[in-house]
């Protein structure tokens, strides 16, 4: 299981590099493609929708003085 995250970033906000920084400092990978960032649950395999919500929340609370905004798919 992979949690995908796409960043949206406010010229008034932190720049990339800080957000960058906070997420890696998370567990997210930076990535190429549709989404900017990937964590992989890896040996955990997968996650229920609590832990799913308790993880948003966690990105929710990193990025929210950043002024960015985000999207987040779990697939």
């Amino acid at each position: 299981m992979k949690t995908y995250l796409k960043i949206m970033f406010n010229s008034e906000g932190a720049s990339p590099s800080e957000v960058k920084d906070q997420l890696l400092n998370m567990g997210f990978q930076a990535t190429k493609g549709n989404y900017d960032f990937v964590y992989d649950w890896g040996v955990q395999g997968s996650a229920n929708i609590d832990e799913l919500v308790w993880f948003a929340d966690k990105v929710h609370s990193a990025l929210r003085k950043d002024n960015v905004f985000f999207s987040i798919e779990t697939i």
